[in-house]
């Protein structure tokens, strides 16, 4: 049920600017502005830096995760994880009975499938399917394909009725295709969702907070996506990364995750927050420690 799955990385950029003096431009005395091929050379150079630096950012980053413990990516963890979100998002604990699901929830994203909610309008199903497509050419998604690059970014079923549904079902019985719904999933929502919460400070209900937004918002940079939403948060209270309170920046957290489900016109339910992660947060329960009783949209969920 994601809006979007694009992010567009920025990239610093210092451009090479020339001193003028107080002179007539046609001063013999006025400096010669830079060839334009050594300001060119000047600003690949300075973007090569900003590249490297950020590689050298990300391996120190990925040193500081690896040093820490699984957390939610624990298995026993994340199969809780996976429960939950799907308690959430299908009101139901079996999320691999969720492979073959498929339909148009009037959302205005066209039609959401499989275990994450995958969109054709938000163009995480259309990756799903090129990437299985490259592994698996015959499979019988791959002749959707155009049609699916068409309608990508709107709710439009043009060109997908009225087979894609049932080659969507067809194909989720397929082992290579549940493989590969789990592996995009894990790409694109877990593994950024645990990486960050991480490397913010939080502990294993942190990290599933962060997981089940990014599920919902999605990994955009839209207002209410998952990192403004993040953004927000922090500008009220600090990370544990930054000698904050867990406990209190996750309160914060679901405060700014709240506002942005009553604006969402798709449910405008707030129950994932307040009778499921609210309740354990108040609980004390940052480790996400079995057993747990929630409830969504009035439905009650226990996993012992």
């Amino acid at each position: 049920m994601r809006r979007g799955v694009l992010l567009f990385a920025a990239v610093p950029v210092v451009a090479t600017a020339a001193v003028y003096f107080l002179a007539p431009a046609d001063s013999a005395d006025a400096p010669a502005a830079p060839p334009a091929a050594t300001a060119g050379a000047g600003r690949e150079e300075a973007k090569d830096r900003a590249e490297r630096e950020r590689e050298r950012e990300r391996e120190r980053d990925d040193a500081v995760v690896a040093a820490l413990p699984a957390g939610l990516a624990a298995p026993e963890k994340k199969e809780l994880a996976q429960r939950l979100v799907a308690s959430a998002e299908n009101s139901t604990l079996d999320w691999r009975g969720l492979y073959g699901s498929i339909e148009d929830l009037d959302d205005g994203q066209g039609y959401t499938a499989g275990i994450a909610g995958f969109c054709t309008g938000t163009h995480d199903l259309l990756t799903l399917v090129e990437r299985y497509t490259d592994d698996h050419p015959d499979n019988g998604l791959a002749r959707y394909l155009p049609a699916l690059r068409t309608v990508d970014g709107t709710d439009s079923h043009e060109g997908l009725d009225p087979g894609f549904t049932d080659a969507w079902r067809a194909e989720a019985r397929v082992p290579a295709f549940r493989a590969a719904q789990e592996a995009e999933r894990d790409r694109v929502y877990f593994d950024p969702a645990v990486r960050l919460a991480k490397l913010d400070g939080l502990s294993s209900l942190g990290q599933f907070v962060y997981y089940d937004a990014i599920i919902f918002h999605g990994p955009d940079t839209e207002d209410d996506g998952f990192y403004a939403l993040r953004e927000r948060a922090m500008e009220r209270a600090d990370t544990p990364a930054e000698g904050g309170d867990e406990t209190a920046y996750l309160d914060a957290f679901l405060d700014v995750r709240r506002d942005a489900l009553l604006r969402d016109t798709r449910t405008r339910d707030t129950t994932r927050v307040d009778t499921a992660q609210r309740r354990f947060l108040e609980a004390g329960n940052l480790g996400l420690r079995t057993p747990l009783v929630w409830e969504v949209y009035g439905d009650r969920y226990e996993v012992p």
